[in-house]
């Protein structure tokens, strides 16, 4: 996934009524079974995926594509692109809608040296935040990789593609323990290509690819990364309430 160009691979649309225009295809974000493109909506930049050509009148397709749809469309987070309808386009058929997304893949930004420490603070907070979004709704997803992560032009601040196809009423371990494995691969090959070390961060990405018993969830590992962990938490709740408690006992012993 490369940054978006709005001027090739630009595809006639027949449109009279005059509500989509500028359709480009984006060769570099297709997935097995889709095709993605950015257009003008009423004027204004959207993102359609849609299914390819030979998958496009396929029932069994057509209603992986409606499922997707469903299962993204009441997600709302802000580290997370927005699902916005699924509507029938001229030409191309039905396609799901989101948000328009202009920057660059962290791919790209990895194979072009072009990473910041902005860059990974978003990945180890607003990646997290979202992932873990997408546990505590039970999604189940491909694998989140350096080429679904975007960063915004203006911002750099990150969004996530391709977050789900299903929900589901409780995520198994093994979703879960895939998730903090991703995270690890993620954040492994970013700290491969940074000019300095960062030793913490890195025995913490170690053992989210090699499965640290530790690293139950996503909130575990965001623990891990501010420095606190949840023994310590309860410690410090423990300790706040006996607190609490002498002082309630002082204060009724003086009345």
């Amino acid at each position: 996934m490369e940054y978006i160009s709005r001027n090739e691979k630009r595809v006639e649309i027949d449109d009279p009524s005059g509500k989509w225009s500028e359709l480009t295809l984006l060769p570099e974000w297709e997935e097995k079974y889709y095709d993605v493109y950015t257009v003008r909506k009423h004027g204004k930049w959207v993102m359609l995926k849609t299914l390819k050509k030979e998958y496009k009148d396929d029932p069994k397709y057509l209603a992986m594509l409606e499922q997707e749809f469903d299962t993204r469309y009441n997600l709302a987070h802000a580290n997370i692109v927005m699902v916005n309808d699924f509507e029938e386009i001229p030409g191309i058929g039905k396609a799901i809608i989101t948000d328009d997304v202009y920057g660059w893949s962290l791919r790209r930004l990895i194979d072009e040296k072009r990473l910041t420490p902005k860059i990974v603070h978003r990945l180890q907070t607003q990646l997290l935040d979202a992932m873990e979004y997408i546990q505590e709704n039970h999604i189940v997803h491909d694998p989140i990789t350096p080429d679904t992560i975007v960063f915004t032009e203006y911002s750099d601040n990150l969004k996530l593609i391709n977050v789900g196809y299903d929900q589901v009423g409780s995520l198994s371990s093994q979703d879960t323990a895939d998730d903090i494995k991703s995270y690890g691969k993620v954040m492994n090959e970013v700290l491969d290509k940074l000019p300095t070390s960062l030793p913490r961060l890195r025995r913490i990405a170690r053992r989210c690819e090699e499965g640290y018993p530790g690293y139950r969830t996503i909130s575990d590992v965001q623990l891990a990364v501010e420095r606190r962990n949840s023994g310590q938490i309860f410690i410090f709740i423990c300790t706040f309430i006996v607190l609490m408690a002498c002082l309630l006992i002082w204060l009724v012993t003086r009345g």
